[in-house]
């Protein structure tokens, strides 16, 4: 590939397109990677009888896993800035993956995160699993942007007192999973709140956003609602196509 653009999105494998893109070029990075948990995309999965979910979803198997993270992590290493940060978000299942190769690449953690969902999948023999890992990281800990108060100020407070900023600011995010409306869907997508909150700690108005694995496209759509750029890779056609359509619809009116 050559000539990547910002506020575009590729229907490509994501280690291709990012050697298209020249070092220190991306302000942000957020990004949920492929399981490695022999993942199925049905209707069955979401209790859905009148969806259709997409198949076609691009799975990575469990032992090629850290090399495959090593690979992609390296190449979102290259591009970001010496300012930026990343998003990395994972289940449990393969997160000693995320954390050795985040380590062995050369990101610094700043957080990490756990986005608590309002149900998970009932089970018999273990607890139910009901969060999601997001794992904050940067390129340069002293060049790092944030911006701390952009959100809640110093002296706003709930109404019994307690400060939001405070609260706004804790490593553990309860919000709501989205439903999905109509029949055609993606198996997975971040809730747009969650994106929201992470491009206006992580970013400004401007600010390149980038996303190597844009399966719905719900991060390209949430950074073009807030006027950052973004450009994104989806190697499944079908998906590509769905995201695509949702940027063009400006799908999403974000809250205040």
């Amino acid at each position: 590939m050559k000539n990547i653009s910002f506020n575009r999105i590729y229907n490509t494998n994501c280690i291709d397109g990012m050697k298209s893109i020249l070092p220190n070029k991306i302000d942000l990075i957020v990004t949920d990677p492929p399981f490695a948990i022999d993942f199925k995309a049905t209707r069955q999965n979401y209790n859905r009888t009148a969806s259709r979910v997409m198949q076609g979803y691009n799975e990575i198997k469990q032992k090629d896993y850290y090399d495959f993270t090593f690979q992609w992590m390296s190449e979102a290493f290259r591009i970001l800035k010496k300012s930026g940060s990343m998003y990395v978000f994972s289940g449990w299942n393969n997160l000693k993956d995320i954390l050795n190769a985040l380590d062995s690449v050369g990101f610094t953690t700043i957080n990490h995160i756990i986005w608590k969902y309002q149900f998970g999948v009932v089970t018999s023999r273990k607890y139910v699993t009901s969060h999601y890992h997001c794992i904050y990281v940067c390129k340069d800990e002293k060049k790092r942007k944030f911006y701390p108060f952009v959100r809640f100020k110093k002296t706003d407070r709930t109404q019994d007192g307690h400060s939001l900023h405070y609260r706004d600011k804790e490593d553990v995010w309860e919000i709501k999973r989205e439903y999905w409306t109509g029949d055609k869907k993606t198996p997975t997508k971040l809730p747009a709140e969650i994106i929201k909150k992470i491009l206006q700690y992580s970013s400004k108005t401007g600010d390149v956003v980038f996303d190597p694995f844009l399966g719905s496209g719900q991060v390209a759509v949430v950074s073009k609602m807030l006027k950052r750029k973004y450009v994104g890779f989806e190697i499944v056609p079908e998906y590509y196509d769905f995201a695509k359509n949702r940027l063009d619809r400006n799908q999403y009116r974000l809250k205040a």
